[in-house]
């Protein structure tokens, strides 16, 4: 106990953002934000010229991370969210029909809601399954002569289920549709195949990457030209109004973030200085949140959603209680920190026969056997104060 007798923190919440990050990204963000401290590319002087360097070197870790696509078909907005609004806004026209999932985020449901409302495009959501998967046969059962772009969340941030993402870019590219996919649950969790999957793809580094906030990646095939979403400097053809022509130009008008660029080349070290060890990170957290599903699944009272190999993800309700009550109980009572509620997913809980929402807890590299088992123990704690609850046998 600390000393206002408040129980440890035990950070479960890594499908939102990691925590805590490596040391190594820690320092190289504190060094860029403290000893560079200038805009990148906006100088000849040394520091200018090293933090234009870091920013490169952060298209490079992109490029590698994307299964060795070309670095100079990357932009790093400063969210995954602005990069799939350039994305959507750059690359739909009025009348196109565009087909999402329900199992996708907010980040590119929203965007298409909006659109949609604005008479500017017609959309269609396919229907998932009570574990947040999709059907790509839907595809074609849903495609029109309008249809153009398929969008989809690789893998749900509520259940972790992985969408069949080589089967879906199939049945569009052979309609001669694009394909924008959001990889926030999936980079740094899956090694990706960008240009296998996708014509777009989208991702933040905050997540499952243990990089800072502050920089993402959009990625786009050669051919692929989203319209800008916003126009401005860029320390490159300033003496001319018209924007410059390289892909990531074109979408990093102002001042990039240089202390998260930093901590996106700094994290890239760190994943590569694992590759040895005797567990890797990716697999640890897996096996938490394998040891957690199953530990709920023995509790009577206890949902817990299927979810799949994906992220490490670990969606549950518990009878009697709300979401938002078992996350602020296992909080108070053991120091849990969990998210509940629709976690920015508006239209999964339906095929999830979910509707309060869920539990989440997600696990990182950083967490402990020990984070999983008061998570259960609690859970088990509130199982055994509700009517009727027990242990199946």
């Amino acid at each position: 106990m600390s000393e206002n007798c408040s129980p440890p923190r035990r950070y479960c919440d890594q499908a939102a953002t990691s925590w805590p990050k490596p040391p190594e990204v820690i320092a190289a963000w504190q060094r860029a934000a403290t000893e560079l401290g200038v805009a990148p590319g906006r100088g000849g002087y040394r520091e200018a010229v090293e933090a234009a360097g870091v920013i490169e070197d952060a298209r490079r870790v992109w490029a590698r991370w994307l299964g060795g696509v070309d670095p100079q078909r990357i932009a790093m907005p400063a969210t995954a969210t602005l990069g799939l609004n350039i994305a959507i806004h750059g690359l739909v026209r009025p009348g196109d029909h565009v087909i999402a999932t329900a199992a996708d985020h907010n980040a590119t449901l929203r965007p298409l809601a909006w659109l949609a409302r604005r008479g500017v495009i017609e959309m269609s959501v396919l229907p998932c399954d009570r574990a947040g998967r999709v059907d790509p046969g839907d595809v074609a059962q849903h495609w029109r002569p309008a249809t153009r772009l398929v969008v989809f969340s690789h893998a749900s941030n509520v259940t972790g289920a992985v969408q069949d993402a080589a089967a879906i870019a199939t049945e569009a590219h052979e309609r001669s549709g694009l394909v924008i996919v959001d990889a926030a649950q999936t980079a740094g969790v899956l090694d990706l195949d960008a240009s296998a999957i996708a014509d777009v793809l989208v991702a933040p580094a905050h997540k499952w990457l243990l990089a800072p906030h502050g920089n993402a990646c959009l990625w786009c095939r050669e051919g692929v030209e989203p319209e800008m979403l916003v126009q401005g400097g860029t320390g490159l053809l300033s003496d001319t109004l018209d924007m410059p022509n390289a892909f990531s130009a074109r979408h990093e008008a102002g001042t990039g973030d240089l202390a998260a660029a930093a901590g996106v080349v700094a994290a890239d070290r760190w994943w590569r200085s694992q590759a040895d060890g005797s567990v890797e990170p990716r697999a640890f957290a897996a096996g938490l949140a394998t040891t957690c599903r199953r530990a709920l699944e023995e509790l009577r009272g206890v949902r817990v959603i299927d979810g799949g190999d994906g992220p490490p993800i670990v969606s549950f309700l518990v009878e009697h209680y709300a979401p938002a009550e078992v996350a602020t109980a296992l909080e108070m009572a053991a120091g849990v920190q969990v998210r509940s509620g629709f976690h920015c997913a508006a239209a999964v809980h339906e095929g999830l026969a979910t509707p309060e929402g869920t539990v989440r807890a997600s696990f990182g590299p950083f967490n402990t056997q020990d984070d999983c088992q008061t998570l259960v123990e609690t859970v088990a704690m509130l199982v055994a104060a509700a009517p009727g609850s027990g242990t199946r046998s």
